[in-house]
């Protein structure tokens, strides 16, 4: 923890209450960050457990055949519980160099964790058709 400073104690003026705001909208968008880490996480867990919960459906069913694997229902829900962990990561990289950059007062806008939030959900949804083709084609 860092010990206050001299300027943390200065009475508020329009400059102080604008490095305020800006702190305040920083801690909102970390905030934001953590939400969206937290859901894509649950997300995963959900993925994981489709897979037993469908050849638990199954051996209800009278299907008791199934094989007994999990297929890539797990494989998905960890990579989404391991992205969800990596965007918190991402979100308190980025507070704590904009929290940096404010006090400093030289904020540069965000390049790379904006474009990675754009081309990493792209890039892990074009794989989904080939993954269900896969499954259908075959057995033609």
């Amino acid at each position: 923890m860092t010990e206050p400073s001299a300027k943390d104690s200065l009475p508020f003026t329009r400059d102080n209450r604008d490095l305020a705001r800006d702190h305040l909208a920083n801690e909102r968008t970390f905030l934001a960050w953590v939400r969206t880490g937290i859901a894509v996480v649950v997300f995963g867990f959900a993925i994981g457990r489709f897979a037993i919960a469908i050849r638990q459906w199954m051996q209800l069913e009278g299907q008791g055949h199934v094989v007994p694997t999990s297929g890539l229902s797990v494989w998905f829900g960890t990579a989404a519980i391991l992205g969800g962990v990596l965007v918190c990561l991402a979100g308190l990289v980025r507070y704590r160099r904009t929290r940096k950059q404010i006090d400093s007062g030289n904020f540069q806008p965000a390049g790379f964790i904006i474009d990675m939030s754009q081309w990493l959900p792209l890039s892990s949804v074009w794989p989904l058709p080939l993954i269900s083709c896969s499954s259908n084609c075959i057995s033609s």
